[in-house]
């Protein structure tokens, strides 16, 4: 199992002794260029977009808050409300604008791959915990560049570790505040992550308590209730309190039904598995395996810290004098072994394990570079260190050549946005429509309109057949009756998309869809348009209405 090296370069120093001041600078300044590393890198895919369909969820729900709304009163929403104000506030500041929103997602991720990097070398050589940082960026935040809530939840949850293991090492109120703090902030932007990275650290600092003493409770619960005081008064003044507490239940009734999948998925289409493994020489499908073979190592790492959360602990307990390295993977694993459990209880497909990369490389850091007793481990690790840069280098290299080659400009309201391949949908919108017109895209893809600067009729900025409710498509259904909405841009295939994202759905939802069949009764076609990935969509107006 892992531990850690104790050899004469100060380097690699015990967990336990205080590094001279010059290493301790030197660690920061590292972490500093890993951040502007990462951020540079980053960057690259500020205005790349394949319009996938959630990254407008959080866009529009920013946009709403701007506009006055208030999220649970006004619109529906079972986030908590962190990422909105947090993108709002952004917006507030700096314009409205894609470039915008998605310079935060890139600061978020380089800040992560820093945290990556310092919980990494407390254990860690310097260059492997900087190829972690850098895996971090390259093959976490890039691989799904989208401006989600995920990416700002798991920023906090890298801080609250982070500050967890200060804590660990100084045991003062103030790292404790920090702890408890980041960990209602993380809740406040995903309660699922916050929940449950809150029930790992408790556990760990409950493993730990008799070499931690007595706890600076007071700290812990200062910083753990501020958040949520500041949160409810703000709702409670604006009478949302009993709708946002129902929506944040929301899940738990609604969620896991269609979003359940098991550990892992992958989300591959039968074409994209054909052409993977099905297709070319035998040399080709060995180098597509090994490219896509990160993404099935990514779910194994979680597994590996709750195995190294019963060793560590059971250390710990046997050799209270190795207090120190055991006290660090106690509270790293148990806080993993949380967030594992957030995506298990949520949807444990490979972009929910890939959202908490920062922390998961750091475990991959650990099999890479910690001391080990085991010799199988010792020989074998230069084989992985070779695969590992290999393998994943090359799905990154993937990831930005297909950025890098993206050539498709389109001019949006809301800033310039490169495709790989034309779109029709965001050019025919905005010569058929004002700022702030009331266009329905249904079922799910409010992306188009962030876009556009246009906004849903509904209090809904998408749909989901299996996972939102009858009442919710009938709220929709009002909104098309009351001639709210301008237009509706209809995807009439997207039922085939279910099978492959959400296959759990039940048959049902897909079969009876009161929303389309009032679209098709109530309205005609204008335009067929399609975007990037080739989907179509239908442009229609009321049968009552002329085309223009």
């Amino acid at each position: 199992m892992l531990s850690v090296r104790t050899p004469a370069v100060s380097e690699e120093k015990p967990y336990n002794v205080v590094r001279p001041a010059s290493d301790a600078l030197l660690d920061r300044a590292i972490a500093l260029l890993v951040f502007v590393g990462c951020l540079s890198y980053l960057c690259i895919f500020l205005r790349f977009s394949s319009l996938e369909p959630d990254e407008g969820i959080v866009l529009q729900g920013a946009t709403r808050v701007l506009a006055g709304q208030v999220p649970y009163r006004d619109f529906f929403s079972f986030y908590t409300p962190g990422s909105f104000y947090l993108v709002a506030g952004l917006f507030r500041v700096f314009g409205n604008s894609f470039a915008v929103a998605r310079t935060s997602l890139a600061v978020a991720g380089a800040l992560c791959s820093m945290i990556t990097y310092l919980l990494a070398r407390r254990v860690c050589s310097r260059w492997i915990s900087v190829l972690s940082a850098v895996l971090a960026a390259a093959v976490g935040t890039a691989f799904r560049f989208l401006v989600l809530h995920n990416y700002y939840s798991t920023l906090f949850a890298c801080l609250a570790v982070l500050a967890a293991v200060r804590f660990f090492e100084r045991r003062t109120s103030g790292w404790a505040f920090a702890v408890s703090s980041c960990t209602a902030l993380t809740f406040l932007v995903e309660q699922s992550k916050g929940g449950c990275l809150g029930l790992g650290l408790l556990t760990g600092f409950l493993l730990l308590r008799k070499f931690l003493g007595r706890l600076p409770l007071r700290a812990f619960a200062a910083g753990l209730i501020w958040p949520f005081l500041i949160t409810f008064a703000y709702f409670a003044a604006r009478h949302a309190t009993v709708q946002m507490v129902s929506d944040w239940l929301w899940p738990l009734h609604h969620y896991t039904a269609a979003n359940h999948v098991p550990y892992g998925w992958q989300d591959w289409s039968d074409e994209k598995r054909e052409i993977i493994f099905g297709t070319g020489p035998m040399v080709a499908r060995i180098a597509k395996v090994i490219a896509v073979s990160p993404e099935l190592i990514v779910p194994v790492l979680p597994l590996v810290a709750v195995a190294l959360l019963f060793y560590w602990s059971t250390r710990f307990r046997r050799n209270p004098d190795n207090q120190g390295e055991a006290g660090y993977y106690v509270i790293m694993c148990s806080a993993l072994a949380g967030l594992l459990l957030s995506i298990v209880m949520v949807r444990s497909d490979i972009l929910h394990f890939l959202y908490l990369a920062p922390l998961w490389y750091v475990v991959l850091a650990w099999i890479l570079g910690a001391q080990a007793k085991n010799r199988l481990l010792l020989r074998s690790r230069p084989v992985m260190i070779l695969y590992v840069a290999t393998a994943f280098g090359v799905l990154g290299f993937a990831m930005l050549l297909g950025t890098t080659g993206a050539h498709h400009r389109l001019e949006t309201r809301r800033g310039i946005v490169l495709t790989s391949d034309g779109d029709t949908v965001i050019p025919y919108l905005q010569a058929h429509s004002t700022e702030g017109d009331a266009i329905l895209v249904y079922p799910y893809l409010p992306l188009y309109n962030y876009l556009t600067a246009t906004r849903s009729p509904a209090p809904l900025d998408f749909f989901q057949p299996g996972m939102n409710t009858t009442e919710q498509a009938q709220e929709i259904v009002s909104a098309l009756r009351s001639d709210r909405a301008k237009g509706v841009l209809f995807e009439p295939a997207f039922a085939e998309k279910i099978g492959e994202s959400w296959p759990e759905t039940p048959v049902s939802a897909v079969v009876t869809d009161p929303v389309a069949d009032y679209i098709v009764r109530n309205f005609r076609v204008c335009q067929v348009l399609r975007s990037p990935d080739d989907w179509q969509f239908e442009y229609m107006v009321r049968k009552d209405t002329q085309c223009r």
